[in-house]
């Protein structure tokens, strides 16, 4: 049957689109369903990252790890985490305690407690592996038990590096710690014990007196500071008429700067500090670059293979008042650790006025036994000018050369030395320093060494270097 119409065609009316966008409260839904995924990734990443590359300074932190072995640069054993120590020869490790440390906690600035993870025997593919872990250091086992036996009975410091290529080389620091031992007699241990006194300030005494001269050089020029002329009677007035005393009663007449600095004359010093032409402002200026915290100011810490030494400090704050004097002779509030004092050296005996940046850790094995060497040459800023080192070589060496001929030897070496009097809990004494450096080509060392509570007719600072020197003779 036929479907009526009327003839007429119905227009098409437009369909209604259909929309396909999502309501808002969904799209802001899968945005933060989105955001949370990435974030989650993300921190799945660093989680990740964290256990591959942290994982081992957990495992050392928690108390239960086992730890591999560190060896001198010829291969003998400065620590061993892998047997117990009382398997090695009587005092294997005594010379070398306080600098190495060990895995107790006892002590805090050595060198196994400040990379202690490095030497766990763990890793995060392996887990506990079977003993790879190693490092291999710049020390000569047998030079710093050589200074160690010299010492003897006394206590103090020596502290020696390679001042061509910031190798260390020695430290000793007595009294010590016998690690194989322990430390169930902690109790009685000598004040001292558990510390590695190269990295700790102390007073420097007449080896201040470098630094002083770096500043009037810096300051006045060479010319002009090497021909100025002061007397010493014994004992000088300055211009408060406070009182500067020579070690020598009736005094040295006379006398120039190398003439001085080779007599350790405080009265010329003190004369060189008041005079106009050497003004504080300067002195301080360089004193800063070289690194002391003058006046109460921040300075910067010093550190090696994470082993850190507070930066030397003074008080300058009247040239003609006894206290900055003194400061610049090496007492009053003067404190530098022999650390410092050896890194100078370096400054100096290079000729350059930068100071090397020593290391000890020559190479590390991992507990995979992958071996890393870590020895990259390092220097510092510029301290102090070349022409002011080379001119301070001179001086350091013409003392050297005439006065240190019977205790040095033959080597070519600069020293300078230094009384410094001490007042501790009522006890007063004074303890003797020597820095220097060696030129010797077999034996380009940079040292400081410190004997305390000496007295006449004991072991001396120069044969102690000499010692050292002998020890370190054609180590290269």
């Amino acid at each position: 049957m036929k479907r009526q119409t009327d003839g007429k065609s119905r227009k098409a009316r437009n369909p209604i689109p259909l929309s396909v966008d999502a309501p808002r409260s969904v799209l802001r839904a899968g945005q933060a369903t989105s955001l949370l995924i990435v974030l989650f990734l993300a921190a799945l990443g660093y989680l990740t990252y964290t256990l591959l590359t942290e994982a081992s300074y957990y495992v050392a932190m928690s108390g239960t790890a086992d730890y591999g072995i560190v060896y001198d640069r010829t291969g003998d054993v400065l620590f061993d985490g892998s047997r117990p120590l009382e398997e090695y020869p009587e005092g294997q490790f005594a010379d070398v305690g306080n600098f190495i440390g060990d895995t107790s906690g006892q002590m805090s600035n050595t060198l196994i407690s400040r990379n202690l993870e490095d030497l766990t025997n763990y890793s995060f593919m392996l887990g506990m592996s079977q003993g790879n872990a190693s490092w291999e250091t710049t020390l000569l086992h047998s030079a710093n038990r050589a200074v160690f036996d010299a010492m003897g009975e006394k206590e103090g410091t020596v502290i020696a590096c390679n001042w061509k290529t910031g190798e260390l080389l020695v430290c000793v620091s007595k009294p010590c710690v016998d690690i194989a031992k322990g430390y169930d007699d902690l109790a009685n241990m000598p004040s001292g014990s558990l510390l590695c006194k190269a990295f700790y300030p102390m007073v420097p005494g007449s080896t201040q007196k470098v630094s002083t001269l770096i500043a009037a050089y810096e300051t006045c020029g060479i010319e002009q500071i090497n021909a100025m002329q002061y007397d010493c009677s014994g004992s000088w007035l300055n211009a408060k008429r406070q009182r500067i005393n020579c070690h020598k009663e009736q005094g040295h007449g006379t006398q120039t700067l190398v003439q001085a600095f080779a007599n350790s004359c405080n009265p010329y010093f003190a004369q060189l500090v008041q005079s106009e032409q050497l003004p504080l402002s300067r002195v301080i200026e360089t004193f800063t670059k070289m690194g002391y915290a003058v006046n109460g100011e921040k300075g910067k810490r010093l550190l090696m293979d994470g082993i850190t030494a507070s930066p030397a400090t003074v008080t300058l704050a009247d040239p003609k008042d006894f206290d900055t004097q003194w400061s610049c002779l090496g007492q009053g509030d003067t404190l530098i650790s022999p650390y410092q004092l050896m890194l100078w050296q370096t400054a100096v005996a290079s000729g350059t006025g930068k100071s090397v940046q020593p290391y000890v850790i020559a190479a590390k094995t991992d507990a995979e036994g992958n071996r890393t060497e870590q020895t990259v040459r390092q220097s510092s800023e510029q301290l102090f000018s070349a022409t002011t080192a080379q001119a301070v070589r001179d001086v350091m060496t013409q003392n050297a050369a005439a006065y240190y001929k019977d205790s040095l030897g033959d080597y070519v070496c600069g020293v300078k030395s230094g009384t410094a009097q001490i007042i501790d809990h009522g006890e007063e004494y004074e303890n003797s320093l020597l820095v220097g450096f060696s030129m010797q080509e077999t034996c380009p060392v940079a040292f400081c060494i410190l004997i305390e509570k000496r007295t006449a007719g004991e072991l001396t600072t120069a044969s102690l270097a000499k010692v050292l020197l002998d020890a370190l003779q054609d180590m290269t």
